[in-house]
């Protein structure tokens, strides 16, 4: 059967500094509100309860997991609620010990009770979390897993899809790297014509070009702000921005106004190897020191790996091609979305489920395909490239210190954005006959390391750099 994954699933604009343990608990928490509408029961709820389980609990603080369940149960939206509003919000919260619950009706709501860490895990994923809401002594319940990149799915639901046949509105639906290829050799098309005749098929012309740049200038000017920022971040790590600095070496006194002049600003700066390789590790810092510090980000498929794309995508209109234009942009975001969505399928996006190869790994490949067609590979290079990328981030864990978004989660993007172009350039040198391992191989592979992985090593904070250097240390 086929699952039809749109790329705006995989690309989604939201609030970091976590998909799956911030903006996946934010939408339960927006699903769950619509629960209680559709029940009739909103208007009679005077208390809620959240239980936060596994790895939600476990880096929950760090994830801001706890801001994000108040944000949904207040209504906000986290694609265009003012992020300067977040700490006025949650301050209030704290301060009134009470809650606007979906912005209609005052209940009271003290965090410090009504939000409970649970250390032990549900047994249908590892990101549980269960919203309890009470009325006239009865109580409502619902249980929500939040299962990487923004995807929010209950059991009941996932389990009576697999025993139905899911009808995909795609004209090109796959599952496997070898479906994608299979289409694209019957059509005679590039993976980006295949994934615009599906989306085709749910969206005109001017929806999808109107959000592929939506998604496109949110990652733009998030490069811009985190590269425009100085400071400390949040969180007690006292990790300092880098990208500031660093982009400041780089540009030199080049006059600007806005993120579009600065982009063809930066076309006119020295393109010598390393200050290519500081050109696309500033794009990806500036990205993830935005999302550690809750600012509004593209996930990519993840929050925690959001960098590596805009980097990838940024270098090729920077230093590569000087005459990139819109087309050359959805091109490169259809293939991401793409290839993201087959390792969704096949394995996992969610380090809480498979460690960091599920997140950097996947960007990593996404990106190295998208280069690798715009820059005039073929379908099978394409696929080659983000099966070179996979394979060089296989095995690694996510074991974020004080489970926060920032060690070593920041720099890992830069590493996955220069795999990802040089897994581009080794496959645009590969004739498609003599590559050895395919694609669908490296997502089983990938899968199965997962599931072999040591649940320390899953995004709980327990094992790896995480319990050998501690925020004391920092």
């Amino acid at each position: 059967m086929n699952e039809c994954i749109s790329v705006f699933d995989m690309l989604k604009i939201g609030v970091g500094p976590s998909s799956s343990h911030t903006l996946g608990p934010w939408r339960a928490a927006e699903r769950f509100l619509q629960e209680l509408r559709d029940q009739g029961i909103f208007e009679k709820i005077d208390r809620v309860k959240v239980d936060l389980y596994g790895s939600l609990s476990l880096t929950g603080k760090g994830h801001a997991t706890d801001l994000s369940v108040m944000l949904g149960l207040s209504g906000a939206d986290p694609e265009y609620i003012p992020i300067e509003s977040i700490q006025t919000t949650i301050d209030d919260i704290n301060l009134q010990k009470q809650l606007f619950l979906g912005s209609l009706k005052v209940i009271p709501f003290n965090p410090e009770t009504d939000i409970v860490f649970n250390r032990d895990f549900l047994p249908f994923h590892a990101n549980g979390l269960t919203f309890t809401a009470y009325y006239d002594k009865v109580e409502y319940i619902s249980t929500f897993y939040s299962i990487g990149g923004g995807f929010v799915v209950k059991e009941e639901r996932t389990n009576a899809l697999e025993n139905a046949i899911i009808k995909c509105a795609f004209p090109f639906p796959t599952d496997k790297a070898d479906d994608l290829l299979k289409f694209t050799q019957q059509e005679n098309k590039m993976i980006s014509e295949i994934v615009y005749e599906n989306e085709k098929s749910i969206r005109t012309e001017e929806e999808i070009h109107n959000e592929l740049m939506r998604i496109w200038n949110t990652m733009l000017e998030c490069m811009y702000i985190g590269c425009h920022s100085e400071g400390v971040l949040p969180g007690g790590l006292n990790v300092r921005r880098r990208a500031y600095d660093m982009h400041r070496n780089l540009i030199g006194e080049l006059p600007y106004n806005n993120p579009q002049e600065w982009l063809q600003v930066i076309r006119k700066t020295e393109v010598k190897f390393r200050q290519i390789l500081k050109w696309v590790s500033c794009f990806a810092l500036a990205v993830n020191e935005v999302n550690a510090a809750l600012g509004r980000v593209v996930t990519a498929p993840t929050n925690g790996s959001a960098g590596v794309i805009p980097a990838v995508l940024m270098y090729y209109m920077v230093i590569e091609n000087h005459d990139a234009n819109e087309e050359h942009i959805k091109q490169f975001l259809m293939v991401a979305g793409e290839v993201g969505s087959i390792f969704k399928k096949g394995a996992t996006i969610s380090a809480a489920m498979g460690g960091c190869q599920a997140e950097i790994g996947v960007s990593s490949a996404m990106a190295a395909a998208a280069l690798c067609e715009v820059m005039g590979g073929s379908p099978e290079q394409c696929l080659i490239a983000a099966e070179i990328a996979m394979e060089h981030h296989l095995g690694m864990t996510c074991d974020p210190i004080g489970g926060l978004v920032q060690v070593p989660c920041i720099e890992r993007n830069t590493m996955g954005a220069i795999k990802a172009i040089n897994a581009a350039e080794l496959a645009l040198e590969t004739d498609p006959k003599n590559a050895k391992v395919p694609l669908d191989k490296v997502v089983n592979t990938m899968w199965q390391t997962a599931k072999d992985m040591n649940n320390k090593y899953k995004e709980t904070s327990e094992g790896g750099l995480a319990v050998t250097v501690n925020i004391a240390d920092c």
